[in-house]
């Protein structure tokens, strides 16, 4: 399994936190399962090979897109694959959204709509360009060529909230927000109105979400304990930590961090 990430050029860096790529090849009799958890930001996907299905329970399995946008999430989802495959990422800040589709935030979250049903015939044909290029830096030139020249005509600077939302992501959802507030210069409720319009999420429920993707960057430190985890992520004991991964993934933290969890062969590679 090959898995990388390819940091935005300079213009682009206030809006895309990296571009990413994976790719496998895969055995028809050994399918690959991912699986896709809860998420403060949002993601354009182009599938260059084979799209995945996404399993929405045992007897019903869907087959997703080629091209779309994964809004920032509050559930995790699963998708298999029964062929080699290659996925081209964007991984975006949730308040690139509105620039981008001219929708709040909101609207998109915990959808997957195709660019197609978001964009029209715009969306079409970048889904052709990056699904034809030569190559994924190819794919890094046409992405961020669109990128650029959507944000320059679309941008309308939001300093308040778009600073909170990143100090919230860089804090990895320990700031007081309640602080934030304040130092937004914004009333309670013209903050919260605003924070979930360019978030997606309630200012508390983005912080647990970022949270929780704080705890999900620890894979790999195998010498600290899920206590210590907990701790260092900011939770006040690992009762809370073990209700909130639960949620956001479906699965219990030990059986993540343990290296056998369905989905994070990408975290090894």
């Amino acid at each position: 399994m090959k898995y990388l990430t390819i940091q935005p050029p300079p213009k682009l860096a206030g809006f895309v936190r990296c571009f990413w790529i994976l790719e496998d090849e895969v055995n028809p009799d050994k399918p690959y399962i991912h699986r896709v958890m809860a998420d403060g930001c949002a993601e354009m996907i182009f599938h260059y090979q084979t799209p995945f299905d996404e399993i929405f329970s045992k007897d019903k399995i869907e087959t997703s897109f080629h091209s779309g946008l994964h809004g920032q999430s509050q559930h995790f989802r699963r998708f298999i694959v029964h062929q080699n495959f290659g996925i081209f990422g964007v991984y975006l800040y949730p308040f690139v959204i509105p620039i981008l589709f001219s929708m709040p935030s909101d609207e998109l979250s915990n959808e997957m709509p195709d660019l197609a049903t978001l964009m029209g015939n715009e969306g079409k044909v970048l889904e052709e360009k990056i699904m034809l290029a030569e190559s994924n830096e190819k794919r890094v030139e046409i992405i961020s060529s669109f990128l650029e020249k959507k944000i320059a005509r679309n941008y309308r600077h939001e300093p308040a909230v778009f600073s909170t939302i990143c100090t919230i992501i860089q804090t990895k959802g320990i700031s007081n927000v309640q602080q934030l507030a304040k130092q937004s210069f914004l009333s309670t409720r013209q903050f919260e109105r605003k924070f979930k319009a360019f978030s997606g999420f309630s200012p508390k429920l983005y912080s647990r979400i970022v949270r929780f993707q704080s705890a999900l960057n620890m894979y790999g430190d195998s010498e600290k304990s899920l206590t210590e985890i907990a701790y260092e992520c900011g939770y006040y004991d690992q009762s809370h930590f073990i209700h909130d991964f639960k949620e956001f993934s479906g699965q219990h933290p030990r059986f993540f961090f343990s290296g056998k969890a369905e989905g994070a062969e990408y975290r090894d590679a």
